[in-house]
């Protein structure tokens, strides 16, 4: 971890908000740079979704003298996940606590990254082991923060606020919100729809009365779910689009917050 500069959390308390899907497009718009080193792990231990988001389902992890070998997309973009430990994307992960503790930790400790400018973590949805684990396992080697992923209606804010006090709890710093699946654009007629009505403000309201940042709003947008399924970068599949376009801006913004932010190791609570 030393050699890494910048760290960053993908957080939700919810289930299939898009943290996976928004990881995955976050790493892919960070190493658009050739400059830039960019690794993208994936500790959803129970339902490792980002072989297939990246187009990497089937590869093998390789192990050197100095750690395993990160599986690449391309030369400046690296990925790791137990997904690439299972003999088929079907098996199931039938772990207690400390096992999956154990992998996170050696996925943490014994990948060989190298040089590498961002780390993106994907977590699965809650408060439990896995967060704290990678958090506690993150806090010497200087994480920079949380971008914590929603949707709009009220059934997802609620446990997204419980994510916001974890990150508090344990003092993680929270780079901002991101507001997934925030309306729909009809292709043909170009009208808006609110798939999942923000009963109560959505988002931005949320964020306001929290005093933390709204990265920005992603539309939903059919493409996105078909270029992950095809294993490709939907800003490279339709960079004109709306999506794709609030996706740049939120990049940017995470990227002038990692630049702006020197984080302090912290020895965290809990264990």
């Amino acid at each position: 971890m030393k050699t890494v500069k910048h760290k960053i959390l993908v957080l939700s308390g919810k289930g299939g908000v898009g943290k996976s899907t928004f990881s995955a497009h976050l790493a892919h718009g960070l190493a658009e740079d050739e400059n830039t080193q960019v690794a993208l792990l994936d500790i959803d231990i129970c339902g490792p979704s980002i072989p297939k988001i990246m187009g990497l389902e089937g590869e093998q992890v390789h192990q050197s003298g100095s750690g395993w070998s990160p599986v690449f997309v391309e030369d400046n973009l690296g990925v790791m996940s137990v997904g690439f430990l299972l003999s088929s994307p079907d098996d199931a992960v039938i772990w207690r606590g400390p096992k999956k503790n154990g992998m996170i930790k050696q996925f943490l400790r014994d990948v060989d990254w190298g040089e590498v400018d961002y780390l993106i973590v994907d977590t699965p949805p809650g408060t439990s082991d896995e967060h704290l684990s990678a958090v506690q396992y993150l806090s010497a080697a200087r994480l920079d923060g949380a971008v914590i992923i929603t949707t709009p209606q009220e059934v997802s804010l609620q446990d997204v606020r419980k994510e916001i006090n974890f990150c508090h709890k344990v003092k993680v710093p929270i780079i901002g919100v991101v507001e997934n699946m925030s309306v729909f654009v009809c292709p043909k007629c170009k009208k808006e729809s609110q798939i999942f009505p923000p009963t109560t403000g959505g988002a931005e309201v949320m964020c306001q009365d929290l005093k933390i940042p709204l990265l920005g709003k992603v539309p939903l947008d059919p493409h996105i779910g078909k270029s992950c399924d095809k294993g490709q970068s939907f800003l490279m599949d339709a960079p004109a689009s709306a999506a794709a376009l609030a996706y740049r801006r939120i990049i940017q913004r995470i990227q002038e917050f990692c630049g702006h932010h020197q984080p302090k190791e912290e020895h965290l609570v809990g264990s």
